[in-house]
């Protein structure tokens, strides 16, 4: 496992980390760690949003099989009026 050294951390950054850390009950480093693996996850997580998801692509395609497999069927009423019928009684 890398080390990280840091240098001429600002008083009030260090003293706000602090009082993170001990607010979650975690040492500086823990917390440091934290933030940075939310930082990185938060940054690279656009990129992955760009490509299309295989589990969407698989939805819709089984949204388009439905549709095919059950075609219009003009005799069939209107589930607008179905609905409008039910209300009113």
């Amino acid at each position: 496992m890398a080390t990280l050294y840091l240098e001429n951390v600002p008083d009030e950054l260090y003293a706000k980390l602090q009082q993170l850390a001990a607010a979650q009950n975690r040492s500086i480093d823990a917390q440091v760690l934290t933030l940075l693996e939310s930082a990185l996850h938060t940054q690279t997580q656009p990129l992955q949003d760009n490509k299309p998801n295989q589990h969407v692509l698989e939805i819709l395609a089984e949204i388009n099989r439905r549709r095919e497999a059950r075609p219009f069927d003009p005799n069939l009423p209107d589930s607008t009026t179905l609905l409008r019928e039910d209300r009113d009684r």
